[in-house]
């Protein structure tokens, strides 16, 4: 979770979001958000991080890989999570207003789907928590 920390510090004008995706207890993917640098809606450190992991791994199956994000998924990064059937999403800060694994909802256990997500959430939560809140004071007053 201290990589993804470090990978949200990274993200400029963004919110300070970061992921990074590991498999075989090695980081094969880092991304933070990039969605102003894109201009696009779709460019969530989970969905970069996701797809860059694909591309090391050769494949779009993550099965055997972990997500580590600062910030709970929102149903885009959740459904893609189950989409890419990844093993476990660990995340630090909970997202009250769009967070889709356990907050608002939990999209990665719901049994109209065929794969399930373990999720984790709560870890490093101060520190993921107090980095977006430091980004937001400056922006909203």
């Amino acid at each position: 979770m201290r990589q993804a920390l470090e990978q949200a510090a990274q993200s400029g004008g963004d919110v300070p979001v970061g992921a990074v995706v590991v498999h075989q207890g090695r980081i094969i993917a880092r991304a933070h958000n990039e969605r102003e640098l894109q201009d696009t809606p779709f460019a969530h450190a989970e969905m970069l991080a996701m797809e860059r992991a694909c591309r090391a791994l050769g494949r779009r199956r993550l099965r055997d890989c972990t997500l580590y994000v600062t910030l709970e998924p929102c149903p885009m990064c959740a459904g893609a999570m189950v989409m890419a059937e990844l093993d476990t999403c660990v995340f630090g800060a909970y997202d009250e207003r769009q967070g889709c694994c356990g907050s608002v909802y939990d999209l990665p256990h719901d049994p109209a789907f065929y794969h399930r997500v373990q999720c984790l959430g709560g870890v490093l939560e101060k520190e993921c928590a107090a980095q977006l809140r430091a980004f937001f004071s400056l922006r909203r007053p």
